[in-house]
């Protein structure tokens, strides 16, 4: 069977499946002016309980395996996560209409991972009992983690540069007539600026353009996504949770994963009107976004699987991460970290359009691209 073949049978296989179906049942329930509300604090318990499952098995298979097999992916990984920031920044941040700022904040979160389209992608391998490294959901926080780390020192460190421009801007059309510098200023002559440049950089103080990334790294760690996952992953490592894992989280999990899916659903149409305040680039980044992150992943994985042994389904993984974008942890970091960004920007291209391509979409892609390489 060929690429494109593999592809839709494979699409067509998401499409039926509970994960895609209650996604698109969300966004149509909500298009037709539905008042179905699922209480926040029942999202919280099931996305808590998602993730930590995916640590738990991240954290047992760890336990079970040789560490230098992660080496490479994780590598990788954190690579990706860094790449995406910048990719945004220098193609989103240029287009008609985009500001900056709002353009790295959206590399943030596409660099970032979204737990529910992982969970969609490790559930569809299961179905398709694709083998994979029990250990690659664990990947999440090394691509999560300096992604949004990345944006969040890019951004600052962006708009320290433009404050102290305008500022020093401000300061010379004060003190400046023609290029002139008043020479009270500068008692002796040899001390002169002599150019505009030159006076700008002596207002400045480099220490003002410092940003401190640990409490970027706290704040993440400290996200309920992330905070779940680890948790899930160190209760794997370093206890012996097999019994409450086999019996409850496991059974649980597809059940969960569906009612997550239909308030993502609902979430991302209500974005969709958002979205369109802001410039139309959006959403064709929003589209393009996921398959050309996907790529460049699944390469670095092609990589790994060829040198380490790393399992095309692992490769899989690794692309389906790198298509996601944060749904949970990312944006109250970003909001955070970012306070200027405008969240109909990030959150909108994500929620309402990411998301949906990333699960639709990107996940059968790199399945039948798998299979058609013979890797599966």
């Amino acid at each position: 069977m060929d690429f494109l073949s593999l592809f839709v049978k494979d699409f067509i296989i998401q499409l039926q499946s509970p994960t895609l179906a209650f996604l698109i049942g969300g966004m149509i329930i909500a298009a037709l002016g539905s008042e179905l509300v699922i209480p926040e604090s029942i999202c919280t318990i099931i996305v808590f309980m998602l993730l930590t499952k995916i640590g738990l098995t991240g954290g047992i298979a760890i336990r079970n395996s040789n560490l230098l097999d992660m080496v490479l992916p994780m590598i990788f990984a954190v690579a990706v996560g860094i790449l995406v920031v910048f990719i945004a920044r220098y193609t989103l941040a240029k287009l008609p209409k985009v500001k900056v700022v709002d353009a790295i904040a959206t590399g943030g979160l596409f660099g970032a991972v979204s737990g529910s389209t992982m969970a969609a992608g490790l559930t569809l391998l299961e179905e398709q009992k694709i083998p994979y490294e029990a250990w690659a959901g664990a990947l999440y926080p090394f691509m999560d983690i300096p992604a949004l780390v990345t944006a969040i020192v890019v951004a600052n460190i962006y708009l320290n540069k433009k404050k102290h421009s305008e500022a020093a801007d401000s300061k010379m059309q004060e003190s400046f007539s023609k290029e002139y510098v008043a020479a009270g200023d500068y008692p002796d002559k040899q001390d002169y600026p002599s150019t505009r440049q030159e006076y700008r950089s002596q207002q400045e103080d480099p220490a003002d353009n410092r940003v401190k990334i640990w409490p970027i790294v706290e704040e993440s760690l400290r996200g309920p996504a992330l905070s779940a996952m680890l948790l899930g992953l160190a209760l794997g490592l370093f206890t012996q949770p097999e019994s409450v894992y086999k019996n409850f989280y496991d059974p649980a999990f597809r059940g969960l994963l569906s009612i997550l899916m239909l308030v993502m659903g609902i979430e991302a149409w209500s974005r969709v009107g958002e979205l369109r305040k802001v410039a139309q680039w959006y959403v064709v980044y929003s589209v393009v976004a996921p398959f050309l992150h996907g790529l460049i992943a699944f390469g670095l994985g092609m990589i790994a699987h060829k040198t380490m042994g790393f399992s095309m389904g692992g490769v899989v993984i690794l692309a389906v991460i790198a298509s996601s974008s944060s749904d949970i942890s990312g944006p109250p970091t970003l909001r955070a970290g970012i306070p200027s960004a405008n969240p109909s920007a990030y959150i909108g291209a994500s929620t309402a359009v990411g998301t949906p391509v990333a699960i639709g979409l990107c996940i059968p892609f790199f399945v039948g691209l798998a299979q058609a390489l013979g890797g599966l």
